[in-house]
């Protein structure tokens, strides 16, 4: 797919420019002493000094002096005290190391830790990024081929929902028609329950297969795919408006299709969890300034997220999002709800020819 191909470009250049950076944070002698000469370093000084004062007129008396005392205590904690801020600086990108791997999270991509201390701590640090940098592009490669299966499937089950049960349950309604026709009078009503019930399975039916197959995302395109989802998702106690131009960016397919699942989860969440009555489902173009590609963005009023842990709905829609490298937020709505964001980027070629129409 191409979009793995895309993850997996950017992490190699994420991965160079971790190893640039540590290359830079090599060639500066003062950042990048070795933990260990810095440490050796003190400690020989120390012992140098300690051993030219004996060497010297310093001496030390038996019993040993109070001033003595004095001065061999200042020097010991002259030491420790070079010790501790040695060490505390060493140490200190270790910590950050550690809690960035402690709130790491591959499928909300974040900033990685600076490559920076001593020698040892700097190529740590470095190959942490390089390796969550792979494991990220190994595991969207792993999503993007776990979605286009979950595609293929069901694109495979619309399919039989539509070709077999429909004409089944279809079949069915053509022969209750005609046992209408002859029944008695006192068994018609029964007859007339009993087809209103097969139609009523039958829509059911082909409401199914629509979700589980968007014909319409790929017969009319991204913008009509997402009318027709606010109409299907707008019923008896819940409203959804839609602010959805018609000239927007082109995107990749699968873009596109990350799009419609985003907006179609965050509304079927919105139904099945939030206990609202108004969501609004708006796509807008991104301006060149702010990166080019589109937003999308599910509002409701509901009950907001709480406290409660992602489910399987919100962590396939990091995962889809991840797939084609955009952004996905979930925050409270400003007047109560919750607000699912998508920022998807546009193509470098089309940012790229932007930029070279606008110029002079």
């Amino acid at each position: 797919m191409g979009v793995v191909t895309d993850i997996r470009s950017r992490s190699r250049a994420a991965t160079l420019a971790a190893g640039a950076s540590c290359e830079k944070a090599g060639r500066s002698g003062k950042r990048n002493v070795s933990l260990f000469w810095r440490i050796f370093s003190l400690n020989a000084a120390g012992l140098v000094v300690a051993t030219a004062l004996l060497l010297g007129p310093v001496t030390v008396s038996t019993p040993v002096l109070a001033g003595e005392a004095l001065v061999l205590l200042a020097g010991l904690a002259a030491l420790l005290a070079g010790n501790a801020v040695v060490l505390r600086i060493g140490l200190t990108p270790l910590h950050r190391l550690g809690r960035a791997m402690s709130t790491a999270d591959l499928l909300v991509p974040g900033t990685r830790p600076e490559v920076s201390g001593p020698a040892e701590a700097a190529q740590l640090i470095a190959t942490y990024n390089t390796m969550l940098d792979r494991l990220q592009a190994e595991r969207a490669a792993g999503a993007g081929r776990a979605l286009e299966a979950q595609e293929r499937e069901r694109h495979r089950i619309a399919r039989e929902l539509h070709d077999e049960v429909g004409q089944t349950l279809t079949a069915v309604l053509l022969q209750l028609k005609r046992v209408a026709d002859r029944v008695p009078g006192d068994l018609r009503e029964e007859v007339t329950l009993a087809q209103e019930a097969t139609r009523a399975g039958l829509d059911e039916i082909r409401r199914i297969a629509r979700r589980l197959r968007p014909g319409v995302l790929e017969e009319l395109g991204l913008a009509s795919a997402l009318r027709s989802l606010a109409a299907e998702f707008t019923h008896h106690g819940l409203t959804v408006q839609h602010h959805i131009p018609g000239d927007l960016p082109p995107l990749a397919p699968e873009a596109e299709l990350v799009l419609y699942r985003v907006a179609q989860e965050g509304l079927t969440n919105t139904a099945r969890h939030a206990d609202a009555d108004r969501a609004a489902l708006t796509l807008r173009p991104l301006p060149l300034p702010e990166g080019g590609g589109v937003e999308l963005l599910v509002r409701d009023n509901g009950t907001g997220l709480g406290t409660a842990a992602e489910g399987a709905g919100i962590r396939g829609m990091r995962e889809r999002a991840l797939l084609i490298g955009a952004e996905i937020h979930f925050a409270p709505a400003p007047r109560g709800g919750t607000d699912v964001r998508l920022r998807v980027p546009a193509p470098p070629g089309d940012r790229s020819a932007d930029r070279t129409g606008d110029s002079p």
